[in-house]
């Protein structure tokens, strides 16, 4: 079973084509956690082999500062995930993403090209971090054999666009026609002490709806979300961020549960509302983002 990376700030995750390095270098200079450099998706079917060489080089030459650099690789299927991560491995790449991820095998057969590379560069093994994205309806009905597949996996990945494809559904604003998998993604991941994030909201210019998709993903328990511009970013930051009353209710109930345990007390009331465990554990996690 992975062992979620919480003390790690995972709120905005944004999408770059690994064959544009302007666009790469200006990733590196904004408010995002975390910067994922695409081969798959994100580049023409005739580019990419462009796209990895081109990625390795911003990993060679760019400062990303704190933000984290993940990968996105092609699926194992396409036999380019070998060459993929030769190229950029040398140049340590945070972590890498498993696109469409259906069965553990998908998981596995990755791991283990991360195990060699490691290898290779006199690494330790489990320095490459991974994330698998649940985008097909295959993913969704194997998500518990995903979860578990590999020990360097750190969160799941949900990819609306793609299973509504998949499933030949029709994508609305109100989201109910992926709400089940949705849904599924963040329990798998909870149940296996993952990260979940959150499908990008594809109209950039809709600000007010990214905002109002990225509180009720947070709600949901997602813990951050996928972006797909930079106008994006500070919003779902804003979103997945504790607010000060959040932070400040909690401290005050950790406090109060702290006392009460002192003085021998089970459940108690705090506020006007009776207080058990659940609750507590829920404060904590909030102070911890709070960090």
């Amino acid at each position: 079973m992975a062992v979620q990376n919480i003390h790690f700030p995972r709120r905005s995750l944004l999408f770059m084509p690994g064959d544009s390095m302007r666009k790469m270098q200006k990733a590196a200079g904004w408010e995002v956690d975390t910067v994922i450099l695409d081969l798959e998706d994100g580049v023409a079917q005739n580019r990419k082999v462009e796209a990895r060489l081109t990625t390795a080089e911003a990993l060679r030459t760019l400062d990303f500062g704190t933000r984290e650099r993940l990968v996105r690789l092609n699926h194992i299927s396409t036999g380019l995930p070998p060459e993929e991560i030769e190229i950029t491995a040398p140049w340590r790449p945070d972590g890498y993403i498993v696109p469409k991820a259906e069965d553990e095998s998908d998981l596995r057969s990755i791991d283990r090209l991360l195990e060699l590379a490691e290898q290779r560069l006199g690494l330790k093994t489990g320095s490459f971090r991974l994330f698998a994205m649940i985008e097909t309806a295959r993913g969704v009905m194997n998500l518990r054999e995903i979860a578990r597949a590999t020990m360097r996996l750190e969160g799941l990945i949900f990819g609306a666009e793609d299973l509504a494809g998949d499933i030949g559904a029709i994508r609305t604003p109100e989201g109910w026609e992926v709400f089940y998998a949705r849904s599924a993604v963040v329990i798998a991941a909870a149940a296996y002490g993952l990260q979940a994030f959150d499908m990008i909201y594809a109209d950039y210019h809709d600000l007010e709806g990214l905002e109002k998709e990225s509180r009720f993903a947070r709600q949901l328990g997602y813990a951050g979300k996928t972006c797909i511009h930079p106008n994006q970013t500070l919003i779902v930051n804003r979103a997945f961020s504790p607010t000060e009353e959040e932070v400040e209710r909690a401290r005050r109930l950790v406090q109060a549960f702290e006392e009460n345990q002192a003085a021998g007390a089970g459940a108690f009331s705090f506020e006007g509302k009776m207080v058990d465990m659940p609750m507590v554990v829920a404060a904590r996690k909030i102070l911890a983002r709070a960090r």
